[in-house]
């Protein structure tokens, strides 16, 4: 049986916000003023129930963890893009 690895339409859906294109672009405006330091579980915007699976993604390496990275990466990155950013600190935080 060959396992198929999610993708951020399928994250977003284990996560039970709106998996549509439009919905995760959407997402990742409105939540892409993570900084530098801030660890993807931990921010403000998760359930506690969403803040342990991404933690637990991450920790565990399971098979969501390349698309819980991009997830990082891309909330991260437009935090970067809007100026947010403070100088010298990396983009991306270790997850």
């Amino acid at each position: 049986m060959e396992l198929i690895a999610p993708d951020m339409t399928s994250l977003f859906a284990q996560l039970g916000e709106p998996n549509d294109a439009a919905s995760i672009a959407r997402f990742m405006e409105l939540n892409g003023h993570m900084r530098g330091h801030t660890k993807l579980h931990e921010a403000a915007f998760w359930s506690p129930s969403q803040a342990a699976f991404l933690r637990d993604a991450i920790a565990l390496d399971a098979n969501w963890a390349p698309v819980v990275d991009a997830l990082n990466a891309g909330l991260h990155e437009a935090a970067q893009a809007a100026g947010l950013q403070q100088a010298g600190q990396p983009a991306t935080p270790p997850l």
